[in-house]
């Protein structure tokens, strides 16, 4: 038997916070989790790191420049998902309090609209392993395991 090399997705999100606000995106004609909310996030590139991927996806979905040193590690997610195929996930959640530039949705057809959520009252259509990690980060859980 030939053991297949064991394949993981990293991915980055953007907990941008404001006046105890979290920023967060509804998905719009993207094939997974349409109508949801979640932060500005993205697959990590190849020669990476999940710290320049979040300054990156920044950039692009919102329009923002952030300095790699107003980032702060708040929680690491080992994730598995079935649909829309089986995937394992590395996420990492990355705290931002402070920018430069104005917020706009930059894409408009993956994003519907942009809100500013109470941290303690986020919306109900929110996707559910986003509200378990910024119910962990709130907590102070440093890593989680979802899905397994």
């Amino acid at each position: 038997m030939i053991n297949e090399k064991h394949k993981i997705v990293p991915a980055s999100y953007l907990v941008l916070i404001k006046d105890n606000k979290i920023l967060l995106q509804r998905r719009f004609n993207t094939g997974y989790e349409d109508g949801k909310y979640m932060m500005v996030a993205g697959k990590v590139d190849k020669g990476e790191s999940f710290s320049k991927c979040v300054i990156r996806e920044a950039s692009e979905e919102i329009g923002i420049t952030i300095k790699s040193e107003d980032l702060k590690m708040a929680h690491l997610m080992n994730r598995i998902t079935k649909e829309p195929k089986d995937n394992e996930w590395i996420d990492a959640f990355i705290i931002c309090k402070k920018w430069q530039g104005n917020i706009e949705n930059k894409e408009p057809n993956k994003c519907d609209d942009l809100k500013w959520f109470d941290v303690s009252n986020l919306p109900e259509n929110i996707i559910l392993y986003i509200k378990t990690a910024l119910e962990n980060i709130k907590n102070n859980i440093i890593y989680s395991e979802f899905g397994w």
